[in-house]
């Protein structure tokens, strides 16, 4: 248990909650109940063996804490995951109770090991050792297949591996899913483009050979779509888009929009990530929290470009 204030709330709750769920007890020491509470909380804590970390807040002197959570009444408990807020209630809750409202949010044991197989993935991949980064990913997705974000970082580590075979049947759950989320369709789209350039003739064509067969018509959609799949299975995402923007400026509809598609897939596996914990709104903390004073953001090259191009995409189907 840990006593947060305005000071050490980013790291103690909004950072905290990135890697584990954070319960924010908000009390007051003239609260009766919170009082009740509080040791039930903490007898909760050690027992869940570090499942989730609990943290207090007293409402009194943290009027600011409470005042952006809109804290009406305590004892007031909500639960942090991610930097957000997912659930809370109010009042002091029996311990079956609380038992209650901790399992249905907490990770399981298979979960927590894939978190950190998940983790321990990233940390080989910093170091450049995507083989280990594979071995910790798949143990991961093994351990929680129902773990979408894994699934996609295994497929995609896969894919750029140029294990297609195995990325493809790792793909294959996430494909299966009604409706298809996006990134599974983007990576579905790339793996497309990987398996065209690694098994069709036109595979091997150089760049200047595509060139000289679309300057002897404009209108050959096949051979720029070719051209844009190669592209993309090595690496030249921009110049990819740039073909595919060039058929559907003339025709929007060509083979079942598979241009669109491919345009939107691409920039879906281009967008950065979601900020991490410590990334902020100008004059906000991570939380949300006002700051006093202003701060000069740069936006990200990276999601710079994913906004010039969905301009762009925007502009040709309009």
């Amino acid at each position: 248990m840990i006593d947060v204030t305005l000071q050490n709330f980013e790291t103690e709750v909004i950072a905290a909650s990135m890697s584990i769920p954070v319960l924010v007890d908000f009390w007051a020491p003239w609260c009766g109940p919170c009082k009740s509470l509080g040791p039930i909380l903490e007898k909760l804590e050690v027992a869940y063996e570090g499942r989730f970390k609990l943290v207090k807040i007293n409402s009194d002197d943290e009027q600011q804490l409470a005042a952006a959570f809109g804290i009406k009444s305590i004892p007031t408990c909500i639960l942090m995951q991610g930097g957000q807020p997912v659930d809370g209630f109010m009042g002091a809750l029996p311990e079956g109770k609380l038992r209650e409202f901790l399992d249905k949010h907490l990770p399981g044991e298979h979960e927590l090991a894939a978190q950190a197989d998940a983790q321990e993935a990233q940390q080989h991949l910093e170091s450049g050792d995507v083989h280990a980064a594979l071995e910790r990913l798949g143990g991961a997705l093994a351990a929680n297949p129902g773990n979408d974000d894994i699934r996609f970082d295994y497929v995609k580590l896969l894919i750029g591996a140029g294990q297609l075979g195995d990325a493809a049947a790792a793909l294959a759950p996430g494909l299966a899913q009604i409706p298809v989320p996006l990134r599974f369709e983007a990576l579905s789209q790339w793996l497309n483009a990987m398996e065209f350039a690694a098994t069709d003739p036109r595979g091997a064509w150089t760049l200047e050979q595509f060139d000289q067969k679309i300057a002897e018509n404009r209108r050959d959609f096949e051979t720029r779509f070719a051209k844009s799949r190669v592209l993309m299975a090595h690496g030249g995402w921009t110049e990819a888009m740039d073909e595919l923007l060039e058929i559907i400026m003339r025709d929007k509809l060509w083979n079942e929009a598979a241009p669109r598609k491919t345009f939107v897939a691409i920039l879906e596996l281009l967008t950065p990530p979601r900020p991490k914990a410590g990334d902020a709104a100008p004059g906000k903390t991570a939380g949300g929290i006002e700051l006093a004073g202003k701060s000069a953001v740069q936006e990200d090259p990276q999601a710079a470009l994913v906004s010039a191009y969905r301009r762009k995409l925007s502009m040709m189907l309009n």
